[in-house]
This record gives structure tokens, C-alpha cells and sequence, in this order.
């Protein structure tokens, strides 16, 4: 893949390689390095020769119910994909720090491009948080409206009662009693 084609990846197909895993997006070293053009197993070698510049929060290992997990729900074809290891996975800040240590202009110019995307992903979660916290708010009118359209029903159900007996009582056959 040249420079310009590396620019051309969709943004969707990048998205398609984050996951989350303990609460954080993370991408995959297989991935990235795809992404960036290297042979993954290059790419582990030089996380582990800078191993300082990554810390828990750039990057970690995976367990191994982390990635039976990832592969039971077919985000990960089978373990063979990963290369028979445990993949390491990569933070946003990951992500840029691992771009620095490859020092290739593509992995410089891909790492932009997927930062790009994670920040994509962050405006969107906050305007469906927006979104939902107007919903949230909706719906609590809607609950309140309901307990009251119940008691509006339950008042209509006693007045129809009340005008129902009113009618039956006016009906009614009037007994008389006759003195003889």
C-alpha cells in the first residue's frame, strides 16, 4: 500500500478494530500492525525494546478470557488470527506513542488518521450521551403523564358508574302499594 492509499482507509474500517476491553477502546497489534505496514511480530519486538514508553495505560496484554471472549463473539476470527499469543492491545495514547517508535512516516501519518477516528468515536458517544440524557428526562414526563392519565381513567370509570346507576335507578320499575 502506497502513502496515498493509506490515507484512503475508511474511517469505518478502522472503527471496526476498536474494541472494548475493561472499559477502555483498545486496537489489536495485529491490526495496527497491518495498519502501519510491519509485520506484527516487528512491532512486538519494538514495544518490548522500548517497554518505559508503554505503561498499563498505553497498553497491555490480554488474558486468556479476554480473548476466548473476543473470539466467541466473532470479534476475532479464531485464535489462530492472532498468531498463537496473546495479543498485546493499544489505548489511543498507545496508539500515538507506538507511531513514535516505529518512526516510519506511514506509521506517523496511519497513527494521526486512527487518533483521528478515536476522537470521532468520543464526539459521538457524547452527543448519544446528550441524546439519551434527553430522552431520560422525556420519559420521565411520559411515566409522570402515564400515573396521571391513569387516575383521569379511573375518575371517567367511576363517573360512568355513578351515571350508570343514576340511569338504572330512574329506570326502575316503581313499586307501589296499594291499600285495599
Amino acid at each position: 500500500m502506497n502513502d496515498k492509499n493509506e490515507m484512503l482507509i475508511p474511517q469505518e474500517v478502522i472503527m471496526s478494530k476498536i474494541y472494548l476491553i475493561r472499559g477502555v477502546k483498545v486496537m489489536l497489534d495485529k491490526d495496527l500492525a497491518e495498519l502501519y505496514g510491519v509485520k506484527a511480530i516487528r512491532l512486538r519486538e519494538q514495544v518490548k525494546r522500548n517497554s518505559d514508553r508503554f505503561p498499563e495505560n498505553f497498553m497491555f496484554r490480554l488474558t486468556e478470557e479476554e480473548t476466548d471472549f473476543m473470539v466467541s463473539q466473532n470479534a476475532i476470527p479464531s485464535r489462530q488470527y492472532l498468531g498463537g499469543h496473546l495479543p498485546l492491545v493499544f489505548t489511543e495514547h498507545g496508539v500515538l506513542m507506538l507511531a513514535n517508535v516505529l518512526k516510519s512516516e506511514r506509521a506517523i501519518k496511519m497513527s494521526i488518521r486512527i487518533i483521528e477516528v478515536f476522537l470521532k468515536i468520543r464526539e459521538m458517544l457524547l452527543t448519544h450521551n446528550d441524546i439519551l440524557l434527553k430522552l431520560e428526562k422525556l420519559e420521565q414526563k411520559v411515566v409522570g403523564h402515564d400515573d396521571n392519565i391513569i387516575v383521569i381513567f379511573e375518575y371517567l370509570r367511576q363517573l360512568e358508574q355513578t351515571r350508570q346507576q343514576q340511569d338504572d335507578q330512574a329506570n326502575r320499575k316503581r313499586i307501589e302499594f296499594r291499600q285495599e
